[in-house]
């Protein structure tokens, strides 16, 4: 025999559907809307973190011009100093500090000598006195040069005498330690001045002092 639904018992029954269709969508409902506020703040993570990165490499690349740039002022041996300190890994922040370049003009060396004349050991006081009261350790490359009276080979070997005297100097009277200073010989290859006078041959007896960080 079939049973027939009372009209009140269907109602119950449309109730109940309907109110678990609504509950069901509701849950629906906040689950997305909870995804969507962790999708969201992913998001504006990850754009944090693209905005911060573009802004370091900006800021790097900002420095490397100003690097460049500080560089391009530098003389040539300078600059040489900078890539060869550089690539022995002698330097802690790659900075140039100070140059100084003291010639036969400053009573430094005379023709065919190494020694220091007390006017250039003045002049290597005042060199120290700079580096020494800058922050940290300081790296010094010491370059001798010629004129280009005698042979290549000879000259090669008096600009070495000539740094390696300025270094001894540096080391044993004002206590900078052997280790934070190297000596380079140029010889006659890098001069100032015109070596066919009497007066750039003095420019060119010469030693640069080239202090980095």
């Amino acid at each position: 025999m079939r049973k027939v639904l009372s009209p009140a018992l269907v109602v119950v029954l449309v109730l109940g559907l309907s109110l678990t269709g609504c509950a069901t969508k509701k849950f629906v409902n906040e689950q997305i809307s909870e995804f969507d506020q962790v999708t969201n703040t992913k998001i504006h993570e990850v754009q944090d973190s693209v905005e911060k990165n573009q802004k370091e490499i900006s800021d790097l690349q900002a420095n490397q011009e100003a690097l460049a740039a500080d560089m391009a002022l530098l003389s040539e041996t300078t600059q040489e100093a900078m890539k060869r300190a550089d690539a022995a890994g002698v330097l802690a922040m790659g900075k140039f500090l100070y140059e100084v370049t003291v010639t036969d003009n400053d009573v430094m060396f005379g023709f065919d000598k190494a020694g220091l004349s007390d006017d250039a050991k003045a002049q290597l006081d005042e060199f120290a006195a700079v580096v020494l009261a800058v922050e940290g350790h300081a790296y010094i490359e010491i370059q001798g040069h010629t004129d280009n009276i005698g042979s290549e080979g000879y000259n090669l070997d008096l600009g070495y005498k000539r740094a390696e005297a300025a270094m001894r100097y540096l080391n044993m009277e004002q206590g900078i330690p052997l280790f934070r200073m190297n000596v380079i010989s140029y010889g006659e290859f890098k001069p100032i001045a015109d070596n066919s006078t009497k007066e750039g041959r003095a420019q060119n007896r010469r030693v640069t002092l080239v202090a980095m960080q």
